[in-house]
Order: C-alpha cells, then sequence, then structure tokens
C-alpha cells in the first residue's frame, strides 16, 4: 500500500506546477514478474473511481427505434439501427475516435457487431457488458451515463505498464488523492501476484516529471 502522506504530499507538489490550463494527474504503475504472453497474467477490467476525474467521458448509444428518442436526449449521439448500413467507412472511424464509450441495445448486437465491430473492435470500444454498456431494451440511461463518468478501463496487456488519468489541477487535493488511492487497490487486486507484482508507482501531471510513490 502506498503510503498516505506520501500521496498528499505528490499532490500537493505537482498541483505548484502550473501552466495556462488545468493539467491533469496521471497514476503510472510499473509492474514486475508478469508474462504478459499468458493470457492468464493479462489484466483488463473497468475500474469505478469516488470521483470524475474532471474530464468528460462521451458516450454513443446504438439503439433500435424504440429507444432512440430517450437516448437521444441522455447520450452526446444516438443513432438508430436503420441508419447504420447507410453509414461510410470513413464516417464510422470519425465516430469510433471521438466517442469513449459505445451502448448497445442487447437485442440488436449482431446488426451492431456487423457494421461497427471491423471499426470498434481494434480500438477495444466494442459495447462492453463489464461495463454495462449493452443495456436491454427501453433501459434507462441516465444512471449508466452517471457511472460512465467514474469508468476507466485498465489493460496491462502488451507491456507491464499502466498509465491512466486521475484528476486534474482542477480538482481538489482530496479528490485526487481519493481517485489515486482507490485505482491503486483496484489494479492491485487484479494483478495476479498482487503488491508482489508491482516494481514502482509514479504520479505526474501533464507537463511534469513523474513523482515517484513507491
Amino acid at each position: 500500500m502506498i503510503d498516505d502522506q506520501k500521496i498528499h504530499a505528490a499532490v500537493r507538489e505537482l498541483h505548484t506546477q502550473k501552466r495556462n490550463f488545468a493539467q491533469s494527474y496521471d497514476l503510472i504503475i510499473a509492474c514486475k514478474d508478469l508474462n504478459l504472453k499468458n493470457p492468464a497474467e493479462q489484466v483488463e477490467f473497468f475500474a469505478t473511481t469516488p470521483h470524475t476525474v474532471g474530464r468528460k467521458r462521451t458516450v454513443c448509444a446504438l439503439v433500435g427505434p424504440e429507444m432512440i428518442d430517450d437516448a437521444k436526449k441522455i447520450v452526446d449521439l444516438a443513432l438508430e439501427q436503420s441508419q447504420f448500413e447507410r453509414m461510410q467507412k470513413k464516417e464510422l472511424r470519425k465516430i469510433a475516435g471521438k466517442y469513449d464509450y459505445f451502448l448497445g441495445q442487447a437485442n440488436i448486437m449482431p446488426k451492431i457487431a456487423a457494421s461497427f465491430g471491423r471499426v470498434l473492435g481494434p480500438r477495444g470500444k466494442m459495447p462492453n457488458p463489464k461495463a454495462g454498456c449493452i443495456v436491454p431494451p427501453k433501459a434507462p440511461l441516465a444512471p449508466l451515463l452517471e457511472r460512465l463518468q467514474k469508468t476507466i478501463k485498465i489493460s496491462i496487456k502488451k507491456a507491464p505498464t499502466v498509465q491512466t488519468m486521475v484528476g486534474t489541477q482542477a480538482m481538489t487535493e482530496q479528490q485526487v488523492v481519493d481517485n489515486i488511492k482507490s485505482l491503486y487497490e483496484q489494479i492491485v487486486h487484479n494483478l495476479p501476484k498482487e503488491e508482489n507484482n508491482v516494481r514502482h508507482v509514479y504520479l505526474k501531471v501533464t507537463m511534469s516529471k513523474p513523482v515517484k510513490l513507491s
């Protein structure tokens, strides 16, 4: 476990490094003794934070006619299934790059996969049930949208390091500390040997050098 005082001191120190914008805090965890060629030792999950990280998560909903009206009121972009086949590949790539999460209506997932799979799949953005992003028809979307604002995808599959945004300088010190502690605990819990797989932990802001936490 990282020393609580060290986290507070690092957040405080990095907060003094001002630019003409609110820099983001990134938590960096360097792992050890992980054989990433073995799928059993690869890590991928969706973590939730106590507070948002200070950047709005954009959401696109891929739905049927029974959900389109409600979805348009709640998400950033809602597409109805009759639009899928008419969309050009260039437009699909633009949408894939613009939105953080994609919601899919459960009973039309085969159509979503056929139209969006080639574009969203390689980016790891297909509607994912582990993040609650596959929804039944007429499901209320507002609670899911709120939860996604505090949801972060953690992936340690290609390199034994994870770097993820945990807040911005516009947030309070305690909010950033809460997010760091929560994310660290969740990442460690998902490592095969937990803290024995952690080599070093760092914190940095956008334009700074990393500060070592452990």
